[in-house]
This record gives structure tokens, sequence and C-alpha cells, in this order.
């Protein structure tokens, strides 16, 4: 159930703020984690996008990335320079294109995935009690349930 913001409580909002605060902030460390093949954080979102999704046309991704088509053909001319992506003519529709991820792009999604999950693992192991790893899963499954109601 959504609440208005004249129903969220003083405390509800701080723990908005500090939530939102510490979530930036693992965010930045694990994008600070170096990877092959570096890429800018709009070329990484649209790869991600690509691997989960499938292939899509240039102005789906621009929309779902919530930016302008003018502004994502930059981004998909660089990732198509660097034969991470291609682009087909669209089977349902010969006029229109499709983007889709190459395997080389595929291969560095999971590298850099990789890459930071065990960043991220290291971190648990050498800094977490048993009983704090529980709370991080726990966390981690009230953390997709927030999202999934935003």
């Amino acid at each position: 159930m959504l609440r208005t913001s004249e129903e969220t409580s003083p405390s509800d909002a701080r723990i908005a703020v500090e939530l939102q605060a510490s979530i930036a902030r693992l965010v930045r460390r694990l994008r600070q984690t170096h990877v092959p093949g570096d890429l800018t954080p709009s070329e990484s979102s649209v790869l991600s996008r690509l691997d989960r999704g499938g292939p899509a046309s240039p102005g789906d991704i621009a929309a779902g990335e919530q930016v302008r088509p003018q502004a994502m053909t930059g981004v998909l001319a660089n990732l198509e320079g660097k034969g991470l992506i291609v682009r087909e003519p669209d089977p349902a529709d010969g006029r229109r294109v499709v983007v889709s991820a190459t395997d080389a792009a595929r291969q560095l999604i999971s590298t850099r995935r990789g890459l930071k999950a065990d960043r991220l693992a290291h971190a648990i192991t050498g800094g977490f009690t048993p009983a704090e790893k529980q709370q991080l899963v726990a966390a981690a499954e009230l953390l997709d349930r927030l999202a999934a109601t935003l």
C-alpha cells in the first residue's frame, strides 16, 4: 500500500534518508571497482539492459534509460564502435532497427558482474559475523521488495 507524504512518520522519513545515503555510497564504491573494458555509466547501463531484456529499438532503449533518443545515438555509436552491439533490421518491421548485445558484450558484462560480486563477497567475508550475514540476506530481500514498490 502506497502511503502519502502526510502519512509518512518522521522516523520513516529518517529511515528513507539514511537508506538512500547508504545505497548511494555502496553503489558508488562498486562503480569504483576497476574492471577491464571500462565503459561509461550510460554504456554499462545500456549493455545491462540489452543483456537482461534482449534486443530493443534505439527508441525503446532511450525510453528505458529515460534519455532523449538523440542522447542515446552517441552511446549506441560508441558501443557499436567497440564491437559490443550490432544493429539489425527488426524482424517484425523491416523499417525499424533493433540493437543487440554481441557475444563480446555478454562476456564483458559477465566479467564485470563477477568482479564486483567478488569485491562485495570479500568485504562480507572479512567484515561481518554470521549473524550480520543473515541480516544482510534479510536486508537484500527487503530492498528487493522496496524497489518493487517504487
